[in-house]
């Protein structure tokens, strides 16, 4: 039988392709996009599907501009800033790989240095506030989850300046450097509300089911081996702050901390325990009622491990120092260990490590990287790809923990640009 979708033809939608960070994405302004997607919905989400190339069965995205990723399986949308003191808003969508979903949970905070080189480009920034030659501050308005950013764009003769020598672990070329500043990425603590730590506590149990405990297989051996049948409880420390994450020890859980992708990605026992961890930890964050609904919220909460610093080969063979790290940190994006640092998990772990008794800052110095109730500070952490320096500014506030900024460098380019083509199913 044949079907007359087969005779649809094409529209095409103006679109940039830009790297940001260690991820890539196809960005739109959300007045190009077809009219019935310039709202919220079904229809735009099946609009970012086709553009990427999902649902794929086969896990490619061959027949898409997605890279089969977490971290090149994504879209944004900007727009003229409907907030106050703001440049442009922010909307980001995380697409899933395999199934019909756009999750919009959270923010992607390594896509979010090229949204202020974006916006100059697409004429959303008010030519004012570009200058000649130095740096352009632009005010970013994060839809997903209402929080600000600071992009610090470099302009010479009037244009975003894409190219330098900033090198980023993780990218491969040289790029020209833009900070990005997240400001307040945490909810201020309220009386009465836990604040950035749902739970209340700086660490708490997760308590995996019986059968579910996955050691690393070089410990097949020891007393607590895979698929153990008892039930098995893991320490965690669970925040929300820049996007919502979860931080386990690397030892608690069978791994050194410093492993790279191939050890982790293709074991699926390994990746079931990520998840069940990740589902109920979900629930204790209170984000989703029951482990059930995690599958429909794959973005956040993210899932992360950490150890004291150790050496180790990077995935591009760089050998990173122990002694040029404060501690080690491997995290979880769409099910996969991610090959480099997601940019929002980089502002929950610079977060956490500067404060006394959370898991990451135990695996920092010991837990004595801050010793006062309000400091910024900088920690430099070791992941897959090499190493990334994140600062910190918190303090408490009537007894609760909450932080002011947190500040990185990345770095952003347009790949390409024009016209995106899907078939016309309106």
């Amino acid at each position: 039988m044949t079907s007359n979708k087969v005779h649809l033809p094409q529209i095409k939608v103006p679109a940039t392709y830009m790297r940001g960070g260690t991820s890539k994405g196809v960005f739109f302004s959300l007045t190009d996009l077809p009219q019935v997607a310039q709202v919220a919905g079904a229809a735009r989400d099946a609009l970012l599907l086709r553009v990427i190339g999902s649902p794929d069965p086969y896990g490619k995205q061959t027949d898409g501009m997605g890279g089969a990723t977490s971290s090149t399986s994504k879209t944004v949308i900007l727009s003229k800033s409907t907030q106050a003191d703001h440049d442009v808003d922010y909307l980001f969508g995380q697409v899933a790989i395999d199934k019909a979903f756009v999750d919009w949970s959270g923010n992607c905070g390594n896509l979010s240095a090229a949204v202020g080189a974006f916006a100059i480009h697409a004429g959303l920034v008010d030519a004012s506030r570009i200058p000649e030659k130095g740096i352009a501050v632009i005010r970013i308005w994060q839809t997903n989850i209402s929080k600000t950013i600071i992009a610090h764009v470099p302009i010479i003769n009037g244009e975003v300046q894409e190219t330098g020598d900033f090198e980023l672990d993780g990218v491969t070329f040289p790029a020209a450097e833009i900070g990005v500043d997240f400001i307040d990425p945490a909810d201020k603590p309220k009386e009465g509300e836990p604040g950035m730590f749902p739970t209340g506590n700086l660490v708490d149990e997760i308590s995996l089911p019986a059968g579910v405990f996955n050691n690393s297989p070089e410990l097949d051996n020891s007393p607590e081996p895979r698929n153990s049948l008892e039930p098995k409880k893991i320490a965690a420390t669970m925040i929300n702050a820049g996007i919502p994450t979860i931080f386990v020890n690397a030892e608690d859980i069978g791994y050194r901390g410093d492993e790279l992708q191939e050890a982790i990605n293709g074991d699926v026992k390994a990746l079931e325990m990520f998840e069940s961890l990740r589902a109920i930890g979900a629930v204790k964050m209170g984000l989703i009622a029951h482990v059930d609904e995690a599958q429909s919220r794959q973005h956040t909460p993210k899932i992360a491990f950490v150890s004291p610093a150790s050496s180790y080969t990077s995935s591009s063979g760089k050998l990173v120092e122990y002694s040029h790290i404060d501690f080690n940190v491997r995290a979880l994006s769409m099910g996969k260990l991610h090959h480099a640092m997601m940019g929002t998990a980089a502002v929950a772990i610079g977060t956490a490590a500067v404060i006394p008794g959370t898991l990451v800052n135990l695996a920092a110095n010991s837990g004595t990287l801050i010793k006062t109730e309000s400091q910024a500070d900088s920690v430099c952490f070791g992941h897959p790809s090499g190493t990334l320096k994140v600062g910190a500014a918190a303090e408490q506030v009537d007894g609760q923990w909450t932080v002011t900024k947190v500040s990185m460098s990345r770095s952003a380019r347009i790949l390409m640009e024009g016209w995106v083509r899907v078939p016309d199913e309106s």
